[in-house]
């Protein structure tokens, strides 16, 4: 492929054809559903996903990248050239008739964090995402409590979505070639998720995090302590521990539990 890529986008692409099917084979997408792909590059992914006949909405802020994605021109595919983080998501979808939602996407790690709570802030009520990002990224998303990679993006997330790592793709697959390997998830909404002030478990849970090396009381100490202790007790926990020794069920409850 004859490209310059551009590495103030993160642009790193596949080709390898086994690999692209295994990852559009996690999205099982139907003719009346829509699929949002940020980032599709030279359309790699892209020429999978228009198989299933969907809704395509794709994002790409490179706009010579056109010349690769043009060829996938019907009036179910369209692409916005444009950064995905300053589109108003909502507005741009509402003209579409679907059932499902499926956002797929190769995040380049400097704005895999932002792209993720863009989908959060804007309530874009998705029924499943798969992304690829990096793999250090991804061990952080399924760590377990009082694990190093355990934070707050891992709270956060597990309180939307169901998080699998489905496997792990080496560096060597990539061109140009990145320093690491990458891993891909697939997020599948919560639909049983408890009724919460998310604006205040966002705090809530930035705060517990923010020395990792203090406890909960040093943490949370302009929070009401005596009701916060209350509610870790019921799990065992209590002010002396650290957020990352914390399940994010437990957060969730000391927000919930204010309702």
């Amino acid at each position: 492929m004859n490209f310059n890529f551009k590495k103030k986008y993160g642009q790193n692409f596949i080709s390898d054809k086994a690999l692209i099917n295994k990852i559009s084979l996690l999205i099982d997408a139907k003719e009346d559903d829509l699929i949002i792909e940020i980032g599709p590059g030279a359309g790699a992914l892209t020429s999978k996903l228009t198989q299933l006949n969907s809704y395509y909405l794709a994002y790409e802020i490179d706009t010579e990248l056109d010349e690769y994605l043009s060829r996938y021109s019907s009036s179910k595919f369209k692409i916005i050239y444009d950064d995905f983080l300053k589109r108003d998501i909502k507005k741009d979808i509402k003209d579409i008739k679907y059932n499902r939602l499926f956002v797929v996407g190769n995040l380049p790690y400097y704005i895999t964090t932002p792209i993720m709570m863009k989908l959060i802030d804007d309530e874009i009520d998705s029924y499943k995402n798969v992304f690829m990002v990096q793999k250090e990224f991804g061990d952080r998303l399924i760590a377990k409590p009082r694990n190093r990679e355990y934070g707050s993006i891992t709270v956060l997330m597990n309180y939307f979505y169901d998080i699998k790592q489905e496997f792990i793709v080496p560096k060597e697959k990539f061109n140009p070639k990145p320093k690491v390997d990458s891993c891909i998830l697939s997020f599948t909404n919560k639909e049983d998720k408890k009724d919460i002030d998310v604006k205040l478990y966002k705090k809530l849970v930035r705060d517990a995090f923010q020395f990792k090396r203090k406890n909960i009381r040093n943490n949370l100490k302009n929070y009401d302590l005596d009701y916060i202790n209350k509610i870790l007790n019921k799990y065992n926990y209590d002010l002396n521990n650290r957020a990352e020794d914390i399940p994010y069920e437990v957060f969730v409850d000391i927000v919930a539990s204010q309702k």
